[in-house]
């Protein structure tokens, strides 16, 4: 799923406006553009180390308990937050089923290319493959 697909989804109001302009999702565009450059040097780094090579990065506004806080809202004075994660921790902790963990891998986008989100909302949670900037 790309990002545009979550923005494009998002309820009507009652006069059948969409209600994209205040959608928190609109603003998580605003910060991947602006956190684009750090997130894709960090998914090369996971890869050339030999971490992972199905980098995670977990997008969220509230205090979420999975991966390690890359980029803090408060300190870059954003609207979300970045933890990095990847796909062994996300199976570990049951996220993804170890059955759908080959299913996942096979579809995840080129790394160099697409940054791979768990994007985090009070309606739930999403993977969301967006282009680097």
């Amino acid at each position: 799923m790309n990002l545009e697909d979550l923005l494009n989804n998002q309820p009507s109001d009652e006069g059948g406006q969409s209600s994209v302009e205040s959608s928190p999702l609109q603003s998580l565009k605003v910060d991947l553009d602006f956190y684009s450059d750090s997130i894709k040097e960090v998914s090369a780094e996971m890869i050339v180390e030999g971490y992972t090579l199905y980098p995670i990065f977990v997008a969220h506004q509230h205090e979420v308990r999975i991966g390690e806080v890359l980029l803090d809202k408060t300190e870059l004075e954003t609207n979300w937050s970045i933890n990095v994660s990847s796909v062994e921790e996300f199976v570990e902790r049951g996220i993804i089923k170890e059955e759908k963990r080959a299913y996942f891998e096979k579809h995840f986008k080129k790394a160099e290319n697409f940054m791979c989100l768990f994007v985090v909302v009070p309606e739930g949670a999403n993977f969301v493959f967006y282009p680097y900037k």
